[in-house]
This record gives C-alpha cells, structure tokens and sequence, in this order.
C-alpha cells in the first residue's frame, strides 16, 4: 500500500461580522416606569421556616428550607447525569409550514432518541463528587436574601457601580468556562456551599382526577446484600479503546481465576474494576498477552504485551443506598448505583454492540434498510434507577442507524445516487469525506487477508493521478502502477480518489474498490430526512407491541442466569411495574361570545374550530402572496388565497378578502430580489401602509427557501409570513385551513382560546396576582458540525390572567453551552462608563409591564432539555440571573421563582393495564391524556412526576417528565400538576392538547427558527466557522446588552414588531 508525506493545509481564517442592533430605550428609563407600576398587594401564603428570616421582596414568603443535596455530577446535554449521563442533539423539529400541527410524541420521540439513537443518559458518572462547588449561593451579611444594602443605589439607575444581589455564578463561570462578563465589584458576601442547596422535598402526592392503574417498563430490582469493592485499573501501554481494554481484562479473569479469588469481577471499560467481596491483595500486578484478531491468513498473528496494575480503591456501601432508596437519605450514593449499573452491562456488552445506554445487535430484529448506504439495527436501553419502590432497571426498546457493510465502492454510489464514472465535484468529495471520516474498512485484493484500517480522509486527486516515492532519492510511482506491479491488481475506477487511512500525518492510499466496510459500526452523524423518516417507520410501535417486545427483552436477557448478576446478588422482575395513577380532567376552553359554541369541553384530549370563533380575534387588513412554486398557477394561488382570507374571517378575524397586490411569482433563487420588489411595491400602493402578512407558497421540496425566508422577513423586513407547501395548496382541506388560520391568528397578535378558569381567575398561584409563565431551551448543533453555536431562548407570557400569549426573543451561544448565557448580562457604556444592565430575563419583565401595566409578582420558569447532570448548574446559573435581572430593575424586586426542568429524552413509557379495554385507552391504543404519575416510579424523595398530556395518534405516546429544582411559590403537587395539564390546551398550532407544557414547546420552536438566522460558511471539511466582533450582543432583538464574547458570530436582531408577536408558531 503506497503511503505518501502528508501536506498540512493552512488554517481558514474565521470571519467576524458585527451584529446588527436595534433602537432600545434606555434602560434607566424603562427601570423607572417599573418601579412606579402599580404593585397589588400578594396573596398571604403560609411560612414554611419560621426560624428563616423573612424575604423582604414585596411580602414574599420567605425560601422553604429544603434538604441538603448531594454532589450531582455528569456531563452530556440530555437526561442522565445522576442515573446517566448525556445526549448529542435534542429537540423536536417544528412541523412543515403549514402542515397540521397535531402529532404524536412518539414520532416526535422517535426522532430524537431513534434517529440520532442517543438515549436518556448515555454513561452514567458515578463515584465520589469532585470538591468542587458549581455555583455558590450569596447572601449579604445581616441582610434578608434578594434585598439590597442600604447603601446600595436604587437597581435600574446607571452611572454608578452597584452590587448584584442574589447568587454567585463566579465558580460557575470559573469552573465550567461559561463565557460570561465578570459582574461590578461587589461587597464581601457569604458563601455558602452549592451542596446545601437541595432540590424541593415531594408536598405529598396529588389526589386529584380519576384514579387508575397503569404499566410501566419499570422492572424491580431486588438490592444485593453484598460486600461491594471497588479496585482501580491501570493498563501499560495505555490505549483509548474500551474494546481492546475489555479483551485484555476478559483474558486477565480468565488466566487468574485462582489469583482473583476465584471472583467474577465487573469492568467498566476504563480505570475501574468491581468485586462482590475483596480480592486476595490489595494491589498486584499482572501480564497479558493479546494476540491480534485474525486477518484470513494462516501466518502467525502479531501479539501485544500489557500490563495491568489492579489497587483497592474503596468500599461501595449499599447501606447508604438502601438509606436514600427508603428517603432516609437525601443524596444518592453514586459508587453503589454505578457498580449496579456496571454489573448488568457487563454480560450484554459482551454480547452486543454497545451505543451509549443501548445494545444493538442484527440478531435482535430484522435490518431494515434507510438509504444512502445506512441500515437499521435493533436493539435495547437498559438502565437501573432509584425510585420510590426501590431500585428500578428501566427496559426499553431502541433502533439506531448503522453503515451496510459494502464495498466502499457501493456506499459511495448511493450516497451520492450518481453514475460514479463521471469525475466527483467539490461538493461531492466533502460529502464522501464527511460521511466515511472514522469508519473502519478491511481490504478485499489481498486474497483471504482481510486487514483492517481506519479512513482518516479522502484524496484530492483521483487515483489516476496520484503518485509516492518509493526510494530515498525521491522516484515516483503511480498507485496504479503500483496494485499492477505488487498485487497484480487492475484499478477499475481510476477517476475516484483514493483514502486515506492510518496515521493523518503519513497517510496510507487505498484505492476504494479494493475496501469493504466492516459490519457494526454505528452512523453517528446527521441522518438526512428521508433516513429519519425511514428509521420512524422501523421505531413506530403501537403500545400493546412496545410491551411485548420490552417483555421479549427481559426474558431473552435472562437476568436471572447471569452469571454477573449471581455473582453480585442481583435480581430482576420479569414484570413491568404496576403503578397508580390519576387522569386529570380536560380543562373548559373559552371561545368568542358570536360564535355558536362560546366555550368548549376537549374529548380525549382534542377538539375542532367548528361553530367555534377565536377568542381575541387579530386584523389584517394589508397583506400580499408570493409564489415561488413553479407548479402552482397564480389563478390556483389566488383561489387559495380566497379560500384561506374566508376561513380567517369565519374563524373570528378581521381579514380584508383580497391581497393588497396581485399574487407575485417568484423565482426561490432571487428570494430577497423578490421579497423586497414586493414590498416596494405594496408601500407605493398602500401609500405608507406596512404590510401586515405575507403568504409565501412554496415548492415541496424547497431546500434553503423556507430558511432564508423567514431570515429575511423576520430579521431585514419586519415582516410577519406564513408559508404554505403546494401539496396543501392543491388540496386546500377545511382542516388545513382551519390550522393555518390558528397560527395566523397568533402571529398578528391574536388569542385562539384561554381557559375559563384563567378568565374567571381560578388557577391556583395564577390567577391571584400577576403571573409570568417563562419557558426557556436550548437547541444544539446536529451530530459532526464540530463548530456552530448553540441557540439558546426564552418566551414569556405577555398577558395576565390569560397567561396565553408569549413574546420570545433568541441568542446564539457557545457550541454546546447548555447553560444561556444571556438572561442577564450587564457591560459598561464606551462613553458614559457607566454600567448597564440588559439580557432576556430583563426585556421580557419589561415586555410583560409593557403590555399589562403590571410587575409580574410571580415567576414560574419551565425549563426544556436540561440533564440531571446539570440540574445544579442550570438552577444555579439561570436563577441568579433571573435573580439580578429583576434587582436590576428595582432594589427590593424579587418575586417568588418556581423553576421546573421539562424532560422528553428518557425511556420511561406507560402501558394501560388492560389493553382490551377501550374505557382505559385512546384510539391509538395508548394511555389518556392527562394521565399522570408521581408515586413509585418517580424519585424517591424529590418533587417530580410524569405527565401524557396529550393522545396519541401512532406509536407509543412518550409521557413528559416534570422535575421541581426550585421552589419558592409552595405548589402543591395537585397544584404543579393540573396547572402544567391544562396549559397543554392552550398551545396555538391545533386544537389538541400537546406533549409538553406550551412555553417550553415555543422555546424549542424559537429557537429552532433562529438557526435559519445564522449565515453559515461551510470549509473544506464541511464543517461552519463563525466568529464575532468583542462586545457585540448575541440576544436577538437586544442591542443594548453587550456580552464581551468572542467566537460566536451574533445572531440578526428580530425586528420590534415583529418579536412582539408569536412569529415563531
């Protein structure tokens, strides 16, 4: 194989462009007209420490003291972390413009965790908390928290440095890097350790709704009463591979069984080795020799010393665990859960290909192709959790893709679906590039030797063309010459490039035809949408199946002839979990009083707009159609258009029937040409009028259309626009209709429905004083772009008690940053010197008063996506900065917070008792919505629960999982429950109740729409480069806020009429 000197590349520079910045009042000013709103006088609500000095923020009821937490550590941006740890990408696709927006968590489900087959926690952590504090809660000496020094100038007054009351994020930033300016110079404070801040104690289970009994894939797991030691592992030479140091390790047991003590230990892979009972030594040191795996010859396989040091590191004590499971206990002891853990791995490890939490395997369920080379594998997530019946091994069932194993020659022919005879292009070899980067292949010209490489990169020259010296004084070989000469091998296909395999720095050539991949090896990047749609149809499952197969599961495991499991005394239920539950009642929805029906009760968790009007109603009275489908005839647009401007105004608005211009065609090449064309044209009819609404028609396949679209309507015009795909255009259904019209509505400042209780102010810690709702998440890039930011929002309800509208604004963060870094930042005026204060939190208070002429006196913060690996930083991070955004408005402002983390990626699903019957079921065959679950399942002493707020429509309806970090306002679990239930009928996009609670669905949808903002430069690897300018802010919409970063490229602010509105829906 010829190798050749590798010439490095220069690096790309990293271009900057300053971000755009919007007219802002200024901040002192708007803190002023804060300060002299009305303020009514909160509700009395009982004390829940009377020895804690009380709160001095407008009456509010002093913090409930709540147990001490442990040190939860982990990594990863998914569910896990005290469990499990971990997840690459998240978040539910927002559904195609104008599509129906009803759809089932299942699919939504599927997408996530199956598509990208990322699971509820990937590796846990486990062991001894490092001593580090991540985040420290402050207090000022003598002072009740949240309430300013005397000294202190009023909060919201510049031009003079200020301390910042509320928690310290100082070793947040210090410990985690988040890129974060430094706060004022503040006084001494008192630090008191992140440990005793704990999560809120369960306020007793809730007793409201029906009661019933479901299912769950929770399996119970009887606690072993064994010795459990721990011994440290550390492997000479040292590799990075789990598989080549599980081998050494299996050889090792199996050679010293009598040295071992005749004991059967548990490996994790890495540095730890686990014992039910000690070993003979406390330290001893062994020698192994492993031969390589065989490579189709008969001569004699090259062999590889190693040795292993095994030392006693400590005793996992499961007295303490059996403390915490029985709530004795307040932190989980993490050495005891993670040998647990290990030991049930170690046999399906052995057997399956291990992904994360999951094992997959071509025995465990046909492969089912997905195109472009990819197939699907079968398989199972397994992992053991705390909960309130005790240990629990969570059982679920998981496909993910994997590479066919082809003839390099093959894949690359369906991934590009092209006659490969002709020569690549650029883009062509950036594709192949990325998507066999890390793959594995063996080589077929060699007879019956099959070795193995690694495809470090692609050639830039065909193979035709490419040559290597082959002695000392520099003679050039060609590689066809070379396979002619040496293996009496004729290249077939010399126009494609050669790859490059081995070490980057001298790589070796192998030409593609003479490469197969090997089989088992997990595609880890982005799928594209005809895969994912492929990968939905293999995971889609109805219910009464999901159960069997996970019963199949645990029966084909046979945990109970585990030799692992024997060993350590571990046994497991072959029965799912029955638990108790209660469904919750649909909440009554108010309509306008001229419809026929003025409000309605849902069934089974939907209902429809007939006889029914909006309940608020917007206008439109200038608005135009652009169209950029070839195939739609503009007489067909305008018939839409018709049909559509009728359904708005049966639907209860106010929408003028013909388009302020004739229906424009367009070219989806020249978008912008053609959308400011458009509105030149619309000002000099209108004679100054603004349009209101663009309706784009679109083709169905439309690339980058919709994207950059909505960039220029919503960041450069000012423009709100709803997009409608040809297909619908064609069949114009009542029901399509009738769902564009909804988020039309709310996208010019409407309201679809409220609740009744909202109107006739009935909602428990809602409707008493003024309430703002937050819903808060941030979306990541997809697997392989190694470098574009994330993209962190936050919406926040705009109307009290309706609590029904949500104004949203954006930032783009450090890649992979879960915590948003842009809540609350201060920087200090280039001119002035003064210090000021901006971020999301802040506007949107301001926002809030804005439109209701009221302070909000409560906050509630649903937070969407967030690991339980993070909960500590998260909590930690984000509620001191909702803390000093609301001291920065006012000296003694701070409302009571309840700040509730919203998890879809875990593996918890929930079965009807009784499939056969229909009373306890949905069409769907799933449980009904508003089924909720807080007992058993759930953590042993903490405040969450599971929540199906909606039907299914196919698959296995996912529960969403509700967990209290932080509560300040006393929910009772009734309370958090029926609140969080009935805010999932309120949703904009339909008329069904949906799957998670309706702000942190937006954050998501925000979020999402903001990444069509980002103008991506794409390199030679494929990979976005982005920078920005120092100083310039990253909030959308928030020019007045500067963060001090660099290396993230600021996202294009909104414009102000345009975020005001639901533009996101």
């Amino acid at each position: 194989m010829p190798r050749r000197r590798k010439t490095p590349k220069a690096p790309g520079e990293t271009s900057s462009r300053p971000g755009d910045e919007a007219d802002r009042p200024d901040p002192s000013t708007a803190a002023e007209i804060f300060r002299n709103a009305p303020a009514p006088t909160p509700a009395p609500r009982a004390q829940i420490v009377p020895s804690q000095p009380p709160r001095a923020a407008m009456g509010a009821p002093p913090r409930p003291q709540v147990p001490r937490g442990g040190g939860r550590e982990g990594g990863g941006n998914g569910n896990g972390g005290r469990y499990g740890r971990g997840r690459a990408g998240r978040g539910f696709p927002p559904h195609e413009p104008g599509h129906q927006a009803s759809t089932s968590s299942a699919v939504v489900a599927s997408q996530q965790s199956q598509a990208y087959s990322v699971p509820y926690g990937m590796a846990p952590y486990y062991g001894v908390p490092p001593p580090i504090h991540f985040g420290q809660i402050a207090q000022f000496p003598g002072i009740p928290y949240g309430q300013a020094p005397p000294q202190a100038p009023p909060y919201g007054h510049t031009g003079v440095t200020m301390p910042l009351a509320g928690p310290s994020t100082s070793l947040i930033e210090e410990k985690l890097g988040s890129l974060q300016v430094q706060p004022p110079e503040e006084p001494p404070r008192t630090l008191v350790s992140s440990k005793a801040l704990g999560f809120p104690r369960r306020p007793g289970k809730g007793v409201m709704g029906s009661k019933c009994v479901v299912k769950a894939n929770h399996f119970f797991a009887e606690l072993p009463d064994k010795d459990l030691h721990q011994y440290d592992v550390t492997i000479t030479p040292e590799v990075t591979s789990r598989g080549v140091n599980r081998a050494v390790m299996e050889l090792l047991v199996k050679l010293n069984r009598e040295a071992l003590g005749r004991r059967l230990p548990a490996y994790d892979g890495r540095k730890s080795l686990y014992t039910a009972g000690p070993l003979p030594f406390q330290y001893k040191d062994f020698q192994v020799t492993l031969p390589d795996e065989e490579d189709g010859t008969n001569a004699p396989r090259r062999e590889r010393s190693f040795k292993i040091v095994i030392k006693f590191a400590a005793r996992a004590d499961l007295h303490h665990l059996g403390e915490f499971l029985a709530g004795r206990q307040p932190n989980a002891p993490q050495e005891a859960l993670q040998v647990l853990d290990i030991v049930l791995r170690e046999l399906p490890t052995h057997r399956y290909s291990p992904v994360g939490r999951s094992f997959y395997s071509p025995d465990l369920g046909r492969r089912q192709p997905l195109g472009d080379g990819l197939e699907s594998w079968r398989g199972f997530y397994q992992s053991i959790r705390p909960t309130q019946m005790g240990l629990s091994l969570n059982i679920d069932m998981s496909s993910t893709a994997f590479i066919e194993p082809l003839p390099v020659v093959d894949f690359v022919g369906q991934l590009l679906g092209k006659d490969l005879s002709r020569p690549l292009s650029d883009a062509d070899r950036i594709k192949i590039k990325k998507a066999l980067r890390g793959v594995k292949v063996e080589v077929t010209h060699r007879g019956t030797m099959r070795r193995k490489y690694r495809i470090s990169g692609l050639t830039s020259q065909p193979t035709q063309e490419l040559t290597f010296p082959v002695d000392e004084r520099g003679t050039l070989k060609s590689v066809v010459e070379y396979f002619r000469e040496t293996y009496g091998y004729t290249i077939r296909s010399p126009s494609l490039p050669c790859l490059a395999v081995g070490n980057q720095q001298r790589p070796n050539y192998l030409p593609m035809e003479v490469c197969k991949i090997v089989e088992g090896q997990r595609y880890s990047k982005r799928l594209n949408e005809r895969q994912i749609n492929n990968l939905l149809k293999v995971t889609c499952q109805r219910p009464k199946d999901r159960e069997n197969d996970i019963l199949q599961t645990v029966r084909h495991n046979a945990y109970h002839d585990d030799p692992y499991a024997q060993e350590f005394g571990i046994r497991i239920s072959d029965k799912l979990a029955s638990v108790e539950a209660r469904i919750l009642p649909a909440p009554r929805l108010k309509y306008h009083d001229t419809g026929r029906e003025k409000d309605c009760l849902p069934q089974v968790g939907q209902w429809n707009m007939m006889n029914k009007k909006m309940v608020n109603g917007g206008s439109v009275n200038y608005w135009a159609c652009i169209n950029f489908s070839r195939g739609v005839q503009d007489s067909i647009a305008h018939d839409f258009c018709a049909e559509l401007a009728l359904m708005c105004q049966i639907s209860g608005m106010a929408f003028t029937p013909e388009p302020i211009v004739p229906v424009q065609p367009a070219r989806p090449d020249q978008v912008e040409r053609a959308l400011k064309m458009l509105c030149g044209e619309v000002q000099s009819k209108a004679k100054g009028k603004e349009l209101e609404l663009l309706i784009a028609i679109l083709p169905d396949s439309n690339g980058a259309l919709y994207g950059d679209l909505k960039r220029i309507c919503e960041t450069d015009l000012g423009l709100i626009s709803q997009c409608c795909l040809t297909k619908h255009v064609y069949k114009m259904t009542k029901q399509y209709l009738a769902n564009v019209a909804l988020k039309i509505n709310v996208k010019v400042g409407g309201r679809n429905t409220v609740l009744v209780d909202a109107l006739s102010r009935r909602i428990p810690l809602v409707s008493d004083i003024p309430t703002i709702i937050f819903g808060a998440d941030v979306t990541h890039p997809h697997p392989g772009e190694d470098s574009s930011p994330s993209i962190a929002a936050v919406v926040a309800s705009q109307d009290w008690p309706e609590v029904t509208k949500y104004a949203g604004l954006v930032c783009a963060q450090a890649h992979r940053q879960e915590l948003i870094q842009d809540l609350y930042k201060t920087w200090t005026d280039p001119q002035s010197k003064t210090i000021m204060h901006g971020g999301m939190i802040r506007e949107l208070l301001l926002a809030f008063h804005k439109a209701t002429g009221r302070k909000p006196l409560r906050i509630i913060f649903y937070r969407d996506g967030v690991s339980e690996g993070q909960f500590y930083q998260v909590l930690l991070h984000e509620l001191d900065s909702i803390r000093k955004a609301c001291a920065s408005l006012e000296g003694n402002y701070q409302p009571p917070v309840t700040f509730v983390v919203v998890q879809k990626r875990h593996h918890t699903r929930l079965f009807a008792n009784n499939h056969n019957d229909r009373e306890s079921r949905d069409k769907s065959g799933n449980i009904l919505p508003g089924t909720v679950v807080d007992t058993k399942i759930c953590h042993p002493t903490e405040f969450d629960f599971y929540l199906c707020s909606h039907a299914g429509i196919q698959g296995t309806s996912r529960p969403a999982h509700y967990h209290v970090l932080w509560d300040e306002n006393t929910f009772t679990a009734d309370g958090l429950q029926s609140l969080t239930n009935n805010l999932c009928y309120t949703y904009a996009r339909c008329t069904r109740s949906v799957s998670i609670v309706p702000p942190a669905y937006y954050a998501h949808l925000a979020a999402f729409r903001a990444r069509f903002y980002m103008e991506p430069e794409t390199s030679d690897s494929g990979s976005l480069t982005s920078g920005a300018g120092p100083g310039k802010s990253t909030t959308t919409g928030s020019s007045g806020s500067r963060s001090g970063r660099t290396g993230v490229r600021p996202l294009p602010p909104v414009k102000d009429n345009v975020k005001s509105v639901m533009f996101y829906c």
